[in-house]
């Protein structure tokens, strides 16, 4: 298994190297892959489980669409046979490959083909109270993935939507007079439930739009006093999704308690609770600036991704959260999916993959020593800024 080691992205290939054989190395790779698709049926499961993790980390930094094309069924099937038989861990590392497989192949008849084999599987997981909850989770968000990548019939996406939202909304508060919700181990299942349905809601008809928003928006607030952080941070940023998606539909649109979910949204961005970790209070309060900003002024902070000799803005919370989703899929590979993964491009209306020669491509980049010089430069500058943090007089706000 240690072969997927050596898997990574091509521009971190310095220019100082040896020449490769791309050719030999292509059908080298594709060797290895079709040994790890035959261990997805082993007997042992940690066999099948390093099997699907080397092949996630090949999907994710690589474009092996021909490779795929042509085993995807195959593929298919070792997914639901490891979904529906593994334990928590290989359910998870399944569910996992079952994403990457449907982004490399993109929006197309294969690709519903496969949806619909594994979508019924991973609909009994995600409602199975009997399976584990990470396996709940990885399934919450491989379905909300998949339907949103395949799926052009609007009755499998509302049906998709409504067992998502069978979940998270068991996360709203019941009791109204008390003073919060408390988190449970359910909660990280609520948590993922809740932004799959939400990276849906952003394709669904406006008239959709509208109801979704009449039926959830006076309820999210609740989950805002939640004792989870990433379940107060999915819900802040679910709002202010929420409130673009409004807006848009109407530009007049009046929210009735505006200053009750202000005041909550300001708190949050202010907080300063001493019982919570300070790396936790600073995330929450980076995020709450932003949602206030979104829900009171109507503002975002655009954004800036740069990869490879292209830059792309992310300039409205549709976007982000679109953006947010695929990178915690791709991890490191995004850049390289950005620059030529034909579906990706399209989703955030990038046009056709930027082809650039061997010239260009060396005329790009910096030499080891130039590269050497920039970090150093870098590790010199960011020492003395967290000096400055590291300053007890810089921190004496921590403590009122």
């Amino acid at each position: 298994m240690s072969h997927c080691s050596g898997f990574s992205d091509p521009a971190s290939f310095t220019e100082d190297g040896p020449e490769v054989d791309e050719e030999a190395t292509q059908e080298d790779l594709e060797y290895k892959l079709k040994g790890f698709i035959d261990l997805t049926l082993d007997k042992s499961a940690k066999t099948r489980q390093a099997a699907l993790e080397s092949l996630k980390s090949a999907f994710s930094s690589k474009i092996l669409y021909e490779f795929i094309m042509e085993r995807r069924m195959t593929l298919t099937d070792s997914i639901e046979r490891c979904i529906k038989k593994g334990k928590s861990d290989e359910q998870c590392a399944a569910a996992g490959l079952a994403c990457l497989l449907c982004v490399q192949m993109g929006s197309g008849i294969e690709s519903e083909e496969i949806f619909k084999t594994l979508g019924p599987v991973l609909k009994k997981i995600v409602c199975d109270g009997t399976a584990s909850i990470q396996a709940r989770q990885a399934c919450a968000t491989c379905l909300g993935i998949c339907c949103f990548i395949v799926t052009d019939d609007i009755t499998e996406l509302y049906s998709t939507m409504e067992c998502l939202e069978n979940i998270f909304m068991k996360a709203y508060q019941r009791d109204r007079d008390t003073n919060g919700v408390s988190s449970t181990h359910n909660t990280v299942l609520h948590v993922s439930a809740l932004l799959a349905w939400t990276l849906l809601l952003t394709i669904c008809p406006m008239n959709e739009v509208k109801k979704k928003i009449e039926m959830h928006l006076h309820k999210l607030p609740s989950l805002l006093s939640c004792d989870d952080l990433n379940m107060r941070i999915a819900a802040g940023e679910t709002l202010a999704l929420l409130f673009e998606l409004a807006r848009e539909t109407d530009a007049d649109f009046f929210y009735e308690d505006m200053d009750l979910l202000t005041e909550k949204l300001r708190a949050l961005a202010t907080d300063g609770n001493k019982h919570r970790a300070k790396v936790d209070k600073r995330k929450q309060r980076s995020v709450f600036r932003d949602v206030l900003r979104a829900v009171e002024e109507r503002d975002f902070p655009t954004e800036m991704v740069k990869f490879g000799p292209e830059r792309m803005y992310i300039d409205c919370w549709v976007k982000k959260q679109t953006y947010e989703t695929f990178k915690e899929v791709l991890g490191s590979g995004m850049q390289y999916h950005l620059q030529s993964n034909d579906f990706l491009r399209n989703v955030f209306e990038l046009g056709p993959p930027v082809m650039l020669d061997a010239a260009t491509l060396k005329t790009m980049k910096i030499s080891r020593f130039e590269r050497h010089l920039y970090n150093s430069a870098a590790f010199k500058a960011r020492t003395k800024a967290r000096s400055k943090c590291r300053d007890k007089r810089a921190d004496v706000g921590e403590f009122f």
